[in-house]
C-alpha cells in the first residue's frame, strides 16, 4: 500500500497516510478563508489510514458544533479538518510531502469566495458541499 507523509511548516506535527486519497476540493467558505488566509485545498483519507506520528504542538479548535480544525500552535500551519461522525480525516493538501497523486476536482461554497480572486477554471462549482 502506498504510504505518504506530511507535516506542518516547522515539523512539530507530522503524520502518515496509507490508502487512497480523495481528490482535493477547494473550499471558499468563510471559516476556510479565515483559517488559511485564502481558500483551502483539502483532500481526505479514511481515519483508519491516517496516523499522527508527532503531535508536539498540535492543537484542535472547535470551529463549529460539527467540526474541529487541527493546527500547529508553533508555526500556525492549518493541517486537518475533522467532522463529528465522519469516517474520513480532512487534510490540507499542501501539507503532504512530495507528489500527492491527486488533483483538484471541484470548488465548494463559491458564493462565499473573496472578491479579490476569480474562479475561471472549468471545474464544477457548488454553492454548498454536494451530498454524495
Amino acid at each position: 500500500m502506498d504510504k505518504k507523509t506530511g507535516s506542518c511548516l516547522c515539523g512539530n506535527v507530522r503524520f502518515e497516510i496509507t490508502g487512497q486519497l480523495r481528490d482535493s476540493i477547494a473550499c471558499h467558505c468563510i471559516q476556510c478563508r479565515k483559517t488559511s488566509g485564502h481558500f483551502v485545498s483539502a483532500t481526505a483519507v479514511a481515519k483508519d489510514n491516517f496516523k499522527i506520528i508527532s503531535d508536539k504542538s498540535l492543537k484542535w479548535y472547535q470551529s463549529s458544533h460539527r467540526a474541529q480544525r487541527g493546527f500547529c500552535a508553533n508555526c500556525g500551519s492549518s493541517l486537518f479538518w475533522d467532522q463529528v461522525g465522519r469516517d474520513k480525516m480532512g487534510i490540507m493538501s499542501g501539507t503532504i510531502d512530495g507528489d500527492t497523486g491527486i488533483q483538484t476536482s471541484s470548488h465548494i461554497y463559491v458564493s462565499k469566495k473573496g472578491d479579490y480572486y476569480d474562479l475561471d477554471d472549468e471545474l464544477p462549482k457548488h454553492v454548498t458541499y454536494p451530498q454524495a
